[in-house]
């Protein structure tokens, strides 16, 4: 899909349910998650969780540093209601309504902005744009973990990937604008992003990630 396409499928509350009903059996998914943790720094307190959807990612992360607060964000109605489910009673995260075609609102300084199969719906002017708010919101040493739905180099790659999910041409979400995993880890590292790489990877769904000096 053109990264230009303005279609956006995600303040659908039917198209999130879908998302939110399959979002178990994503291949793979638990192994990118498991990587992502290991990147989360001991010292971490306060974490940012961009797209959050239901919190799940969110709720791993917590679970590996219960004394962190966080706040998750969001602009769909129905990942709002779900997390807000989710972490209803718990203090220490703050649910907002973002979205993130618009720039990052002041919400103080974080130790770790995770963001999960969410940036890729973005125009790419605006991937990266995002990237850089991302960095300014890190306190020395925070970490930015993206576990992201990336393009494939070939559009044979893209079809081998869509059959393994389940998904074909007709079926995929008309809302992603992919972009290659090599150009988002070059943004990164003239951000001025250390240590970026890309830390795990199946066909279209890796992991990127990056430290503030």
């Amino acid at each position: 899909m053109s990264a230009t396409n303005p279609v956006n499928l995600w303040t659908s509350s039917e198209h999130a349910l879908d998302y939110l009903g399959r979002a178990d059996q994503i291949a793979h998914r638990t192994e990118g998650e498991a990587v992502l943790l290991e990147f989360i720094p001991e010292h971490t307190r306060r974490i940012l969780d961009l797209g959050t959807g239901d919190g799940r990612l969110l709720a791993l992360v917590r679970r590996a540093h219960p004394e962190s607060e966080a706040v998750a964000a969001d602009f769909s109605p129905a990942m709002l209601a779900a997390a807000r489910k989710r972490f209803d009673g718990d203090s220490r995260v703050r649910v907002i309504e973002h979205n993130m075609d618009s720039p990052l609102t002041d919400l103080g300084q974080f130790d770790a902005v995770i963001s999960s199969f969410a940036i890729h719906h973005l125009t790419h002017e605006r991937k990266r744009a995002l990237y850089g708010e991302v960095y300014r919101l890190l306190n020395g040493g925070g970490v930015f973990c993206n576990l992201e739905h990336v393009a494939s180099p070939t559009e044979q790659l893209h079809d081998e990937f869509l059959r393994a999910i389940g998904v074909t041409r007709e079926t995929e979400d008309p809302s992603n604008k992919l972009l290659d995993m090599e150009t988002q880890v070059g943004w990164l590292r003239e951000i001025g992003f250390e240590d970026v790489d890309c830390h795990w990877k199946w066909r279209e769904l890796a992991l990127l990630a990056g430290r503030r000096r």
